[in-house]
């Protein structure tokens, strides 16, 4: 049998009506309480956020990988926003053999965390926006330039952007290169 929940709002008070059992559960001292974030809402009318945008992408399979390895899917699925530069498959591919299978490894969290924010900015910045000797602050602490070559921004002097998603809390930049962090 379906339980119903209404809800009215009137006057600055919330009222809540349930018809049936009771319907949530509480938690005696000491026991977990579940909780979901923005990750686990299922949603298949709004905009896709920016790891939502990366999952439907076949060509970003490694970077959704990795960002599930560092732990990462909570926090870029909420609210943001952010701009994300997304390198696809073929440019992990590019590192040097091991890199990545490296990177994934539980004992390499940290590194792995650090190279996947230092693909971050806070703030929606589109392509059109992105000026030559630009400085951008990434959410790993450190800094990409940006230089317009034939009036397309280039990241770092190597990492060209191929398109360009915007989401939900955010934009997607695809790019063809691996943002490495300065040592």
């Amino acid at each position: 049998m379906k339980k119903l929940l209404f809800i009215f709002f009137g006057a600055g008070t919330l009222i809540a009506c349930n018809s049936g059992a009771n319907t949530h559960t509480e938690a005696s001292p000491g026991t977990a309480v579940e909780t979901h974030s923005q990750a686990g809402v299922v949603d298949n009318i709004s905009q896709p956020n920016v790891v939502q945008v990366a999952i439907g992408s076949a060509d970003h399979s490694t970077l959704v990988k990795a960002v599930k390895a560092a732990d990462l899917v909570t926090s870029l699925s909420n609210a943001g926003p952010f701009t994300v530069f997304a390198p696809t498959n073929a440019a992990f591919d590019k590192l040097p053999a091991g890199t990545v299978e490296d990177l994934l490894k539980p004992g390499k969290k940290d590194a792995l965390i650090d190279v996947l924010q230092h693909h971050v900015y806070v703030g929606v910045l589109k392509a059109g926006q992105l000026q030559d000797g630009q400085s951008l602050g990434m959410v790993d602490g450190k800094n990409i330039t940006i230089k317009i070559v034939n009036g397309k921004p280039l990241i770092n002097g190597k990492a060209n952007i191929v398109a360009s998603v915007p989401a939900s809390n955010g934009i997607v930049h695809v790019i063809d290169e691996v943002l490495t962090p300065a040592q």
